[in-house]
């Protein structure tokens, strides 16, 4: 019987979320050490970008948030994986918890419980992660801080709930026919969104979206519900804003896993910042990318749920705004080594 890769690249994966979930540093840094490649591509969310094999990951990611967060616990609520472009990946997505002790980004502490949303995909090459690409939703921590600098969202900001069949976490085995139908609805979706030029009838997302739909985006946008929600709170200001954006469908890695898909690029979209109306920034004319990667839950033919992460800070910072500055100069009576 042909082995189901799919299904132990799961299992092999677990005892990183074990480590990740029961966290002691020095066993978590034994645990990255086995399970990465030494010259390990890592590519995190702004202000750490590319970082240098599993030690880099581990000394300049989370050893400064477990400082701060003593208590940290990674909580998945979706773990699938396949295959993309000859390529096997895991994506996982779910919160980093815990009370917020001490300052991490010089974000100042709460003394209370935090969440953090991760958004993280694993490239295995022969039981080896050989590549990571993830987003951490920093200003998440901002907010919950009282720490955000910027302008307030327009959707929901809340604490993202996993999906609401419960069954995110797949470890049956993998079905190539469920997996390959869930990514072809996802990239028709994908596709009838790019029609933003022929008007929103165009896109016809009534075919892909189902009436209950819900968006759970990135903080600084928040989540919206049904079609009407994404058009007024998303999707309409961000392409007044940027009405050239494209994705890189053909270049990302689209991931089917039963009812579930992942798609990430790095980048995975560009654009020209235009127009005005979106988070508040000016309309610069200036090229963007973004990174966004994204999970789909599917639903009787019909996509349900999805989670979005945007590396947010990063728009900012190719922007030209130091949103960690501003952040600093709003908190700076709560920083008493600043405050005289």
């Amino acid at each position: 019987m042909k082995q189901d890769i799919h299904l132990h690249h799961k299992q092999w994966f677990g005892r990183l979320r074990a480590a990740l979930y029961d966290i002691e540093p020095a066993q978590l840094g034994t645990v990255l050490n086995d399970m990465f490649a030494a010259d390990a591509q890592i590519h995190l969310a702004f202000p750490f970008e590319d970082l240098d094999g599993p030690h880099a990951l581990l000394e300049r990611a989370y050893m400064p948030l477990l400082e701060a967060i003593p208590d940290l616990e990674r909580r998945d609520f979706i773990l699938m994986a396949g295959e993309s472009q000859g390529k096997n990946w895991v994506g996982c997505c779910g919160h980093y918890i815990g009370v917020f002790r001490r300052p991490w980004l010089d974000i100042p502490p709460t003394q209370h419980a935090v969440a953090m949303r991760y958004h993280e995909f694993f490239r295995i090459e022969d039981d080896q992660i050989v590549e990571m690409q993830a987003v951490w939703d920093i200003p998440q921590v901002m907010m919950q801080a009282s720490a955000w600098p910027l302008v307030p969202s327009l959707g929901v900001e809340w604490v993202v709930p996993g999906p609401a069949t419960s069954d995110g976490i797949l470890l049956r085995p993998y079905d190539g026919d469920q997996a390959e139908n869930s990514v072809k609805l996802v990239i028709d979706m994908l596709t009838a969104l790019k029609r933003n030029n022929e008007g929103v009838e165009a896109m016809q997302l009534d075919r892909y979206w189902h009436p209950k739909f819900l968006w759970y985006g990135p903080a600084g946008i928040g989540t919206s519900r049904r079609i009407s929600g994404f058009r007024s709170w998303h999707q309409i200001p961000f392409l007044k804003a940027m009405p050239d954006r494209d994705a890189f469908l053909d270049k990302g890695i689209s991931l089917g896993d039963g009812n579930y898909v992942g798609f990430t690029a790095w980048p995975g979209m560009h654009m020209t910042l235009s127009g005005d109306g979106w988070l508040g920034i000016p309309p610069v004319n200036q090229r963007l990318t973004m990174r966004s990667l994204d999970f789909w839950r599917c639903e009787n033919g019909l996509i349900r749920e999805n989670w979005v992460l945007v590396d947010l800070l990063d728009v900012y910072h190719q922007l030209g705004v130091d949103v960690f500055e501003r952040m600093r100069e709003l908190t700076v009576a709560r920083q008493p080594q600043q405050f005289t």
